[in-house]
């Protein structure tokens, strides 16, 4: 189980949920003195000593250089958590020409997908379908997401990150769309206000800390999504383990066709019929 943004709040939060029962987790993270502690807390649970990749998705060439490095060290993926995520400042673009905000939540995750598919694939049975689980936001419902050109600069780092997370869940929508029938389930999911340096950050910390949850609160969701039978339903948004209804913008599957062919174009990818 691949899981990004590994080193930190839900994402290591679901790593170790899901290295204490017993699954391999492949810990992504960008600090690697974090990512040498997450590590650390895997292997205390675990017995075992995860695999781990240290990649910045601010960095393109970075993602395609930690996707090659997993796609040669592992045979197959059987889930792969899109959970890396980002919140700063729109004044500069990456050295990619993207807003930062969008490359690191959707494009990197995006390329990460397209260069791990063959390996989904491997993964992938009748009973036991390979899974894309990414991690929405509520914040989808203000974002400004010009769906053919997902990397132009945003206007405040809220609508980036809005913009951000409406692209998580339109991605989700075509990759079931596209995926499905390959035996690859995609879904996403809303792990609520979490108290972290998002939450932290967030206008709606004023109204109180008690709206705010735990990292492992925040993680239930995505290890249900990543392991639990129930939870098999492709291109899913997902709240507390229950059906999260997202805005029409988010779920438009021509809204989400385009995207994907303009996300396709942003990260250099070639058009096949099944990336």
């Amino acid at each position: 189980m691949v899981v990004t943004g590994a080193s930190s709040g839900i994402g290591l939060a679901a790593a170790v949920a899901l290295a204490r029962a017993g699954d391999d987790v492949v810990l992504l993270g960008r600090d690697p003195q974090r990512l040498e502690a997450a590590v650390a807390q895997v292997r205390e649970v675990s017995g075992r000593t995860p695999a781990s990749y240290r990649a910045d998705f601010a960095v393109l060439d970075e993602v395609r250089a930690v996707g090659a490095a997993i796609a040669a060290d592992h045979e197959r993926v059987d889930v792969l958590a899109n959970n890396a995520g980002l919140l700063t400042s729109v004044r500069r673009p990456t050295g990619d020409g993207h807003d930062a905000t969008v490359q690191v939540n959707h494009l990197g995750g995006f390329l990460l997908t397209q260069l791990l598919l063959d390996r989904l694939r491997a993964a992938a049975t009748p009973e036991a379908p390979a899974r894309i689980v990414t991690t929405s936001s509520l914040a989808e419902a203000w974002g400004t997401l010009d769906v053919d050109r997902p990397g132009r600069r945003q206007f405040s780092r809220w609508l980036a990150y809005g913009a951000s997370k409406q692209a998580n869940i339109l991605m989700t929508v075509e990759a079931a769309r596209r995926w499905t029938g390959l035996g690859i389930v995609a879904t996403c999911f809303f792990p609520g206000l979490i108290r972290s340096g998002f939450g932290l950050r967030s206008p709606v910390f004023t109204l109180g800390k008690s709206f705010f949850r735990t990292s492992e609160q925040g993680a239930d969701t995505l290890v249900w999504l990543a392991t639990d039978p129930a939870a098999l339903v492709p291109g899913g948004y997902f709240a507390c383990r229950t059906p999260f209804a997202a805005t029409g913008r988010s779920t438009d599957p021509a809204r989400a066709r385009r995207l994907w062919q303009s996300s396709l174009r942003a990260v250099g990818q070639v058009t096949n019929p099944l990336r």
